[in-house]
C-alpha cells in the first residue's frame, strides 16, 4: 500500500486544526487502499494550537507534530515540514480550509496517472476584487521576468511525488521560494483548477511585510531582470541628463543676458534623480540580502518538540 503524507503548517489556528484533522481523516477513510500520515508543523503559536495538536497526536498515531522553538516565518517552516514527510507523495494543505480537502482524491488520481506534481491553481477567489487584481498583476509581472516558467495563481497547494521532495532536499535552499523551486525542478505538472473559498475561522496571519517578503523572493531567487533594468535605466538617465546639460549650456551661450537657470528645474532634477538612485539601491539591497541569507546558511527551523516520529529531531 502506498503511503501518503499530508502536511499542514500552523500558526495560531486553534479554531481550525481539530476540524481540519477530522476532515482529512474522513477524506482518507474513503481511500482505504492508501495509508497516510498527517504532519502538522506549529510555528510557535501563542494560542492553544500546540496543546490541541498534542491531544490529537496522543489519540491518533497517524498524526505527527513538530513544534518550533520560535516563529521562523511562513516560508521556511512549511518547507522544512515537507522534508520531514515520509510518504510516497506529499500533499500540502493549509489549516484555514482555503485549500479544498475534497481535491485530495483528484490529486491522487493524477499522481497514479504518472504525474510527479499535481498543482492546485486558483481560477477565482472569494477575496476582494482589488486584492485579486493586485495578485494577478504581480503573478504576470514575475512570470515575465523569471528565467523559468512560473505557474500563476499557484500558492503551494498540491501534490508532490517523493522524487520532487528529494530534489528539493538536494537544493537545500535556506530561504526557499517554493513556487519557483517547483518550476525550476522541471517535472511537467498537472494543473487542477479550483475556486478558493474564504477562510473558515480566524484571521489571516499574513501582513504587508510577509507578503512583500514572499513577493521579493520571486524576483531575487529567479530573475536578474530588476538588476539589468537598474543598469540600463541608470545609463539611459545619465544620457538624458547629459543632453539636458548640453541644452542648457547652448541656451545660456546664445541668450547669455536673458536666460536664467532658475531654482525650480534644479530642485526637480535633484529630487527626481535622488529618488531613482534610492530605488535602484533598494533593488540591489534586496539581492545583497538574498546573498547574505544564502551565505549564512542557517537552518530552516529549530525544533522544540516532535511527536509520533520514529526519528529524533535533527541537530
Amino acid at each position: 500500500m502506498k503511503h501518503i503524507s499530508i502536511m499542514t503548517p500552523c500558526y495560531n489556528e486553534e479554531e481550525n486544526v481539530r476540524e481540519l484533522y477530522a476532515a482529512v481523516k474522513t477524506e482518507m477513510a474513503k481511500l482505504p487502499h492508501y495509508t497516510y500520515e498527517h504532519v502538522f508543523i506549529d510555528n510557535a503559536s501563542r494560542d492553544q494550537t500546540p496543546v490541541i495538536l498534542k491531544e490529537i497526536a496522543a489519540a491518533d498515531k497517524n498524526v505527527k507534530v513538530i513544534i518550533n522553538t520560535r516563529n521562523f516565518g511562513h516560508i521556511r517552516s512549511p518547507h522544512y515540514a515537507l522534508m520531514q514527510c515520509t510518504g510516497d507523495c506529499v500533499i500540502g494543505l493549509c489549516a484555514d480550509f482555503q485549500d479544498p480537502i475534497e481535491l485530495i482524491p483528484k490529486f491522487l488520481q493524477k499522481w497514479e496517472d504518472g504525474y510527479k506534481m499535481v498543482l492546485g491553481v486558483k481560477d477565482g477567489s472569494n477575496e476582494s476584487f482589488t486584492m485579486w487584481a493586485v495578485r494577478s498583476a504581480y503573478y504576470k509581472l514575475v512570470a515575465k521576468m523569471a528565467e523559468i516558467k512560473l505557474v500563476q495563481h499557484y500558492t503551494g497547494f498540491g501534490l508532490y511525488d517523493r522524487m520532487v521532495i528529494e530534489a528539493l532536499r538536494k537544493i537545500d535552499d535556506p530561504s526557499p521560494y517554493f513556487r519557483g523551486l517547483i518550476a525550476d525542478i522541471g517535472y511537467e505538472p498537472f494543473i487542477l483548477k479550483y475556486h478558493q473559498p474564504s477562510r473558515r475561522r480566524g484571521f489571516t496571519k499574513n501582513n504587508f511585510y510577509t507578503l512583500y517578503d514572499l513577493a521579493m523572493l520571486g524576483f531575487t531567487n529567479h530573475s536578474k531582470v530588476p538588476l539589468r533594468i537598474a543598469a540600463m535605466g541608470g545609463f539611459a538617465m545619465a544620457l538624458v541628463s547629459l543632453l539636458i546639460a548640453f541644452g542648457y549650456l547652448i541656451a545660456k551661450l546664445l541668450y547669455w543676458n536673458r536666460f536664467e537657470f532658475g531654482v525650480a528645474p534644479i530642485l526637480i532634477s535633484l529630487f527626481f534623480f535622488s529618488s531613482v538612485q534610492l530605488f535602484f539601491i533598494g533593488i540591489m539591497g534586496e539581492y545583497i540580502g538574498a546573498i547574505l541569507t544564502q551565505v549564512q546558511k542557517r537552518p530552516l527551523v529549530i525544533e522544540k518538540e516532535r511527536i509520533n516520529f520514529d526519528t529524533p529531531a535533527p541537530h
